[in-house]
């Protein structure tokens, strides 16, 4: 019996020894407080995650709300850019008819007088006179006349309505006579000057 009693206590202290509470990884049994700290943890690693997302948020407004105000200042930008052209442009043109307006105002003077009292030759250099004033005019506001009589002949100026035969190899390829002279504004190209050219006869 002695024997049996003894057994039943080892058993007793086994049983014991397998229902002793949980412990921790260091040894220490856990406790509420544990669990508690554990969710907190959770709790502070969440909350970064959000102030995180909020700030990438406002950077990513912050940036775009920058590139529709550039947008904005560009699309501005171009506008006054296009107006200014259009009143330069304006201003360009307004001073070419102010300058054209005292020939105007010679060729109307002409172009109304009684051809029974006034001589032909006085219509004559009345029409020169404002031919002059009107080039004049022309020319200081940038245009040049191409009249090449005597010169190579330059197809990029130049139109060769004719040709005439050329009395010696120098002659060669020269404008021989200028039919229409032709204008350049600038330094561009408005009318090419039509002209004959002279050709060497060597083929006859």
């Amino acid at each position: 019996m002695a024997w049996n009693r003894e057994r039943t206590s080892q058993q007793d202290v086994q049983n014991g020894r397998n229902e002793a509470p949980d412990e921790s990884e260091s040894g220490q049994p856990a406790t509420a407080g544990d669990e508690v700290f554990a969710a907190d943890d959770d709790g502070n690693a969440s909350g970064a995650t959000d102030d995180i997302v909020a700030q990438l948020q406002r950077d990513l407004s912050a940036e775009r709300d920058k590139n529709l105000r550039l947008v904005a200042e560009f699309d501005n930008y171009r506008k006054r850019m296009l107006k200014g052209m259009i009143e330069s442009e304006s201003r360009g043109q307004a001073d070419l008819v102010k300058a054209l307006l005292d020939p105007l105002d010679d060729i109307a003077r002409f172009a109304h007088v009684d051809p029974a009292t006034t001589e032909s030759t006085t219509l004559v250099e009345g029409v020169e006179m404002v031919e002059k004033k009107l080039g004049k005019s022309l020319r200081a506001a940038g245009l040049d006349i191409v009249n090449p009589a005597g010169e190579m002949f330059d197809p990029a100026m130049h139109e060769a309505v004719s040709t005439d035969t050329a009395e010696s190899d120098e002659e060669d390829g020269t404008v021989s006579r200028v039919f229409q002279v032709g204008y350049m504004f600038k330094g561009q190209l408005l009318r090419p000057a039509r002209v004959v050219v002279r050709q060497h006869s060597d083929a006859n």
